[in-house]
């Protein structure tokens, strides 16, 4: 049976906080209580209560102060000899550095937050830490290597009755269909996630699940209205609860479905607002996929194709370098859609001026799987 979604993230004094407060209410709630934790002498109490502001300031987008607070909620729990507290801290730093599009790192620090976990018998930590860690390898497009993890977590977290985790686990699964090209599948869990987070009051969750069933719908069935609806409905959640990042990967969406139904001009209005909002939290990868969709909106309403060339071929070396294999792809598809080839691919035709780099790869021991197995090892 899923119980109602907690926040577990939300700790010491601030344990009784919904899950759906608004981030500004919790980032006030946290600086307040960690003030009077610092004066308690209370460094555990410090870590825990500074934990929440530094999700509060991830959430908000504000990403350097979220730097700091994540650090000083280590060093504080490592002060008290809180391992749990420690991971906890670790999840959240390393939560950021994917957010900030550092996927080392977050391989890096998400594994040692598993390992802490693990260590300190916090099994919500660890079991995080090791989403945190799936969710990560999907974003980079690894989905070979994290659909087994995906399907361990979504099996712990239903034995459990955690409806949050189930509803982030079906999520990330049905993220994974969908890019694989199985869309019917995707629609199902998206829509069983949007049910189980309407049930469990997870108002953040279901919000995300709209927009998963938005894309599909607009996608398979080119239902062009259903689908804005259903954004509009998130929209409101997102503004309510203050989630900067999910109101722009709405947005995003928003413009996505515009520019599948041929209204160019509106979808290119969408993708600069889009653009804008995720260049304001510092979200590579956000801000990536909007430029994106933003050349190909202008592309079709009659932009220079050099112009065009030019853009691809710089959204194709940031992705390279970020390491996020399935955008890489959606630019390699976007030369094709648009009938150009990248200006290497035309300047000359040698085998060294034609050679096409091959697609990132994680380093040896940094990716999702192996920092699981680091973790699990120790």
């Amino acid at each position: 049976m899923q119980t109602k979604a907690l926040a577990p993230e939300y700790q010491g004094a601030l344990t009784k906080m919904s899950v759906n407060a608004s981030l500004t209410d919790v980032l006030a709630e946290g600086i307040r209580h960690l003030k009077q934790a610092e004066l308690s002498g209370s460094q555990e109490e410090v870590a825990r209560t500074g934990l929440a502001v530094a999700e509060a300031h991830r959430r908000l987008g504000q990403v350097e102060e979220a730097d700091r607070a994540w650090k000083a909620s280590y060093r504080a729990a490592r002060s008290a000899g809180a391992t749990g507290a420690m991971a906890w801290a670790l999840w959240s730093g390393g939560t950021l550095a994917r957010q900030r599009g550092s996927l080392r790192l977050a391989f890096r620090l998400l594994g040692l937050a598993a390992e802490l976990g693990k260590r300190g018998g916090d099994v919500v930590a660890r079991g995080y830490s090791l989403a945190g860690l799936a969710e990560t390898g999907r974003i980079q497009g690894d989905y070979a290597t994290v659909a087994t993890l995906h399907e361990q977590l979504l099996a712990e977290a239903r034995a459990r009755g955690e409806a949050r985790h189930t509803v982030w686990a079906l999520e990330g699964i049905a993220q994974i269909h969908r890019n694989t090209g199985q869309l019917d599948s995707a629609l199902e869990m998206f829509e069983e996630a949007a049910v189980l987070a309407g049930d469990a009051d997870d108002r953040r969750g279901r919000a995300w699940a709209l927009r998963g069933i938005a894309d599909i719908v607009s996608l398979r069935d080119g239902a062009t209205e259903r689908a804005l609806g259903l954004l509009a409905e998130a929209e409101v959640t997102c503004r309510e609860m203050k989630l900067s990042s999910a109101l722009a990967y709405n947005h995003k969406m928003r413009a996505n479905v515009l520019f599948r139904a041929g209204r160019y001009g509106e979808a290119r209005a969408v993708y600069e607002e889009a653009l804008a909002e995720f260049r304001a939290m510092t979200e590579p990868r956000g801000e990536a996929l909007a430029a994106l969709g933003l050349v190909k909106a202008r592309a079709r309403l009659g932009r220079d194709r050099a112009a065009t060339v030019a853009e691809l071929d710089e959204l194709r070396g940031r992705l390279s370098r970020i390491g996020l294999l399935n955008a890489r792809e959606m630019v390699e598809k976007a030369y094709a859609e648009l009938g150009v080839a990248p200006v290497a691919e035309r300047a000359a035709s040698a085998p060294s001026a034609t050679h096409k780099e091959a697609p990132p790869t994680a380093a040896p021991g940094t990716g999702p799987v192996a920092a699981h197995q680091e973790a699990e090892a120790r």
